[in-house]
């Protein structure tokens, strides 16, 4: 019943929208662009922590104009930072975080901008990437793991920041193309093509972003680090092609395929070659087709 009064609720927004922008086209693009960017779902409320999060040391940073909630599970000088994506928080790193702490590594996790308990009210990859800025130049790590929008974030952090603390860089079900994240919002209003173009041009305008030219594969081209890049064939949320897309560009990565995870990439499997990958153990006997610099899980 929620589901459906959600998916109604949706249209009925997108139809106010796609009238508004005859009326006001400006207010329209804004108003496309302010719903795009606010997530419906993966707030945290203090008291009410996940157990994961519980366990770990709790911290609110404050820099500049950034408020962030982080989350840190002390270990050794070798240092993970993991990046959650769109509508989820820290707390979606609970079975990874099992593993990792297998290695004595130290942990951290942040809660993306309006997502968990941080700040912000809407989500955008730049954003996200000074959360990024801020927690590397504190605490150095060496290896960043990120899932869906985070691991697009991951991507858009190393191509523009270039920082030479990290070693490596782990992507899971990441999209490429902007225009593919737009097209997705697109579905979920059913907004007209008139209101895209609206809301296209107000990033550009406002925030100086072309989506034509934010892309994946155009960041990953310029990023030198060794990666990792896991996408399942079946993902329903962000499609195999867009996983492909990343790992075509990216000169120094590998691409892992996989079959049946969906879009949450959760699997014992998949940890164990993500441990492999970041520690350079052997934990598990991969088949790496040495041409395409794939793996099949």
């Amino acid at each position: 019943m929620l589901k459906a009064l959600k998916y109604i609720l949706a249209k009925l927004v997108g139809l106010y929208i796609n009238l508004l922008s005859f009326i006001t086209p400006k207010k329209a693009g804004r108003l496309a662009y302010g719903f795009f960017t606010q997530p419906r779902d993966g707030r945290l409320i203090h008291g009410r922590l996940p157990g994961i999060l519980r366990e770990a040391n709790a911290e609110m940073i404050t820099h500049n104009d950034l408020i962030f909630q982080t989350y840190t599970w002390p270990g050794n000088a070798t240092t993970v930072l993991l990046v959650h994506g769109w509508e989820s928080n820290a707390s979606r790193w609970k079975l990874l975080i099992s593993y990792l702490k297998k290695a004595g590594c130290t942990i951290i996790a942040i809660d993306a901008p309006a997502h968990g308990l941080s700040g912000d009210t809407n989500f955008s990859i730049p954003r996200y990437a000074q959360f990024i800025d801020c927690m590397v130049q504190r605490h150095e790590p060496q290896y960043m793991v990120g899932h869906s929008l985070g691991g697009a974030t991951a991507i858009y952090y190393q191509s523009h920041y270039k920082n030479s603390t990290l070693q490596k860089l782990v992507s899971l079900g990441a999209p490429c193309d902007f225009t593919t994240i737009m097209g997705n919002f697109r579905n979920l209003l059913s907004l007209s093509s008139r209101v895209m173009r609206l809301m296209g041009s107000h990033l550009l305008d406002s925030y100086k972003i072309d989506p034509a030219k934010f892309s994946g594969s155009l960041f990953a081209s310029k990023i030198t680090i060794d990666g990792l890049i896991a996408h399942d064939r079946k993902d329903k949320t962000v499609a195999f092609t867009e996983g492909e897309k990343i790992a075509k560009a990216w000169p120094k990565a590998t691409f892992i395929v996989t079959n049946g995870l969906g879009h949450s990439m959760h699997d014992m499997a998949l940890y164990d070659a993500i441990f492999d990958f970041l520690f350079e153990v052997k934990a598990l006997q991969l088949k790496v087709d040495e041409q395409q610099n794939t793996v099949a899980i």
